[in-house]
């Protein structure tokens, strides 16, 4: 699995530790059959797993059996011959106008506020943002490239670490004026910092290490947890009235303000680095009542004009 990204290769392996080993691992390849597969999934599926996370335990079995046929070992995937649960798209949950407004009243002066605004405002993944440096931020362009993320790893297999982005593909967007003015602010506000902990500063130690340093840090200047900033932003999100939000609703409330505000589906989709326009529609083909008011409306006023 030399290709496989770090979490992609523990995944493969938690899912064949937890669910495929102890249901078919003593069961021999040439005696694999196709109901015994689909008992296996059923079987998942009484015990309460997601129809998502059996559908992903199926992948990995499929790669399995696959390289099985492709050695010898098999004729052919009985695999690739089960019913597969049907999966429902979790629906997401935007912020509403007013909650947007309650939120930028609260977060004001949080120390939060720069890195969620920011979030809100451009769409980055939480760990995109948490792995944003500053080469990364051209402020004379007005532009953010985003070619990494931060990753939390077990302290045995480095910590904390740079990993690429969920589909490989660098991006550079293109974020309103406010959101630059907010980094600079940022900006400003991790100097003060670096003096105010003196030795204490875990950041960069050289200028050339203060250029490629993390845009969000810790007032010592060391990474952000992201189960901390969850932590904060819940008790944000209650404030306005709605404590079930996450973090990445966040970035389903950017999507969701740039479609109603007029952006195509393709620009979103480049905005929030998805790999095909298709995925950007499938999350957020729904219309907004607001989209399909205004929608209606030029209708109607093609229709007059047309009348006339």
């Amino acid at each position: 699995m030399g290709d496989k990204k770090y979490l992609t290769v523990k995944h493969y392996q938690s899912a064949c530790k937890t669910h495929i080993l102890p249901a078919l691992g003593a069961v021999k390849l040439s005696a694999l059959t196709v109901p015994q597969i689909q008992g296996f999934y059923n079987g998942l599926q009484r015990d309460g797993l997601a129809a998502k996370t059996v559908r992903n335990v199926h992948g990995i079995l499929t790669k399995c059996l696959n390289t099985a046929v492709q050695v010898g070992y098999l004729r052919d995937n009985p695999a690739q011959r089960v019913t597969l649960p049907k999966v429902q798209r979790r629906e997401i949950n935007p912020l509403t106008d007013e909650q947007i407004a309650a939120f930028l009243r609260v977060s004001q002066g949080d120390e939060y506020e720069i890195l969620l605004k920011v979030i809100l405002f451009t769409g980055l993944r939480e760990m995109e943002a948490l792995g944003l440096t500053w080469d990364c931020v051209d402020f004379a362009a007005g532009q953010l490239k985003i070619n990494k993320q931060l990753q939390k790893r077990p302290l045995r297999d480095g910590g904390f670490t740079f990993a690429p982005l969920k589909n490989d593909k660098a991006r550079t967007i293109k974020p309103a004026a406010s959101v630059m003015t907010l980094l600079e602010r940022r900006q400003r506000e991790q100097a003060a910092q670096r003096l105010q902990a003196g030795e204490l500063w875990e950041g960069w130690k050289t200028e050339d290490e203060r250029a490629a340093a993390l845009v969000f840090t810790t007032a010592a200047g060391d990474h952000l947890s992201p189960q901390t900033v969850y932590n904060h932003y819940k008790k944000l999100a209650a404030k306005i009235g709605a404590p079930e939000s996450r973090v990445h609703d966040l970035r389903h409330t950017f999507a969701v303000l740039s479609l109603q505000n007029g952006d195509d589906v393709k620009t979103v989709q480049g905005n929030l680095g998805h790999a095909t326009a298709a995925f950007t529609l499938d999350i957020y083909g729904h219309v907004s009542q607001r989209m399909k008011d205004d929608s209606a409306q030029r209708m109607e006023q093609y229709i007059q004009t047309a009348t006339r």
